[in-house]
């Protein structure tokens, strides 16, 4: 049996097992470039069932590029909250203003151009070229590395380039028998619900037979990469000041460090709960306060391990001025109308902690 045809037959019982297997899922009814440009940032490490909701949500908010670009970025980052990866809301936000005020809200219709898109790299570019146009540019996304390296035995480290490039080539040898917004929904779907991580269903793959990695019994050793990932971990203070007034103190995170864009309690960063917190870095009268501590709070990131403590403090006093630089002076009740990373979520969540 020759190469090329093996290719074919690979293909065609992939779009057979798709054609019955296909989740209904809502972005596929559409090849409107902004529906398609909104569900691969959404989906981009998130799982649908995660992010299905905040996909209607955002499609319901801003139905075209129009409404998302003459959206403020904290809107957008509020909608996208507790999503994560938020440098995914504040390019979303960015191209869009770029596409309705320099494009005339035109989608660019080449993969080339869609590459200048910013947030937009070849997984996400190849995906909307083929979706809305129909281009023969394959998907390469972390379910097609594992479902190809599998297939045909890749055994090399997946996060090395060469490699990237073998499983694009063999890839794009199976697409070229197929229509390109077929296949490539097809190819993501098998690796995302049948060639899975953990506890791959190779009795209902329709290519098992076909396997390398099956046949020599290698499937938990593929995909392999060759860089580990250490995580550093730290330890934050976040210090909820409400004086007798009810007015709170908060700030916007403008660095370049994690949770840009969102908003938080003064923070006091330490090596260690170790150290005791010092809310002195404030310049605010803190004398005859009542003050509590709530319990600690996890959160895990791609490179870090976040934990925070929350200092509580009531003043029997007012706040009289703040850093208009640094901070803003806002009323306690209204905090829920900022965009706040999740570990702060989980704190105004807690019902175990009395609050004010």
């Amino acid at each position: 049996m020759s190469e090329d045809y093996n290719y074919k037959k690979l293909s065609n019982k992939l779009i057979s097992w798709y054609e019955v297997n296909a989740r209904d899922l809502p972005w596929r009814h559409h090849s409107d470039p902004y529906i398609i440009w909104i569900s691969e940032i959404i989906l981009q490490q998130t799982t649908i069932r995660q992010g299905l909701d905040y996909y209607n949500k955002f499609v319901a908010a801003y139905p075209n590029v129009h409404a998302l670009a003459d959206a403020s970025e904290d809107q957008v980052l509020k909608l996208w909250e507790g999503l994560g990866y938020y440098s995914r809301a504040r390019n979303l936000h960015y191209t869009a203003q770029h596409i309705s005020r320099e494009l005339d809200g035109v989608f660019p219709a080449t993969y080339k151009d869609l590459l200048k898109l910013k947030g937009v790299g070849p997984y996400t570019a190849a995906a909307i070229a083929s979706f809305a146009y129909n281009l023969a540019h394959v998907v390469v996304d972390g379910n097609v590395i594992r479902f190809v390296s599998r297939l045909f035995g890749i055994t090399k480290a997946v996060d090395l380039k060469p490699t990237l490039d073998e499983i694009q080539t063999k890839a794009s040898h199976l697409l070229s028998y197929q229509e390109p917004s077929v296949f490539n929904q097809a190819i993501m779907e098998i690796g995302a619900t049948c060639c899975t991580y953990k506890n791959p269903n190779c009795k209902e793959c329709p290519v098992a037979n076909f396997c390398v990695a099956k046949k020599n019994n290698i499937i938990s050793s593929i995909p392999l990469k060759s860089k580990k990932i250490v995580k550093k971990k730290r330890f934050f203070y976040f210090f909820h000041v409400v004086d007798q007034g009810g007015q709170t103190i908060i700030q916007k995170r403008t660095d370049s460090d994690i949770w840009k864009g969102l908003y938080q309690f003064p923070l006091q960063e330490v090596v260690s709960f170790d150290v005791s917190p010092n809310i002195s870095f404030l310049d605010i009268d803190t004398q005859d306060y009542d003050v509590k501590k709530s319990k600690l709070f996890k959160q895990t990131l791609t490179h870090q391990y976040i934990n925070a403590q929350f200092i509580i403090i009531q003043l029997p006093h007012s706040i009289d001025k703040v850093d208009q630089e640094s901070y803003i002076l806002t009323d306690n009740s209204k905090l829920k109308e900022y965009a706040w990373p999740k570990i702060i979520d989980l704190y105004f969540k807690d019902l175990s902690i009395t609050l004010f």
